[in-house]
């Protein structure tokens, strides 16, 4: 890596500077139409060495662009496979929370019609609680049959709508 495009390519220019400065100041010394001569004869000659070079130099750079595309290329696949591995993960946890969601709205439809059966039984407690004039206040033996039959009631209605629930794949089993 120390035989760099660029790194050449700088210490070519130094030496092109140095040499065409000291050929001008030879120059200048013996005559002004040799200077002139010898500045367009050092100025052809590194054309002619700065053409060959760059040929090398071509060649070189391509080889340097092709090692660093197969670098980024190498980067490139790793990284697409760390997004699909990274969108994979995000479909699985997805999964995951619809699973826990759904299992949460089963829990509440079954607490919903716990609930309703329940609703039952408090508004005939309730409605007995009022006072009001009912026949069934002075008979004695007639409260826990009573309770007994809406409690059966209510059990019957939750079991009936839990097995409808069921029936029509809204909870699962």
């Amino acid at each position: 890596m120390a035989d760099l495009y660029l790194t050449r390519k700088y210490l070519q220019s130094q030496q092109w500077e140095a040499s065409i400065t000291a050929g001008r100041q030879s120059a200048l010394a013996i005559t002004p139409f040799l200077s002139h001569l010898n500045s367009r004869q050092l100025s052809t000659s590194s054309f002619v060495t700065s053409v060959a070079g760059d040929e090398n130099d071509v060649e070189d750079i391509e080889m340097l662009l092709e090692a660093y595309f197969m670098q980024v290329d190498g980067t490139r696949n790793k990284i697409l496979s760390v997004r699909e591995y990274i969108d994979d993960t995000e479909d699985y946890v997805n999964i995951q929370l619809d699973n826990q969601r759904n299992e949460l709205i089963q829990l509440q439809l079954t607490l919903t019609i716990a609930s309703f059966a329940i609703t039952l039984a408090t508004l005939i407690a309730g409605t007995f609680g009022m006072n009001i004039h009912c026949p069934l206040y002075n008979m004695d033996g007639v409260f826990f049959p009573f309770v007994g039959t809406t409690l059966t009631f209510c059990l019957l209605l939750f079991f009936a709508m839990l097995s409808y629930a069921r029936w029509k794949e809204l909870l699962g089993t």
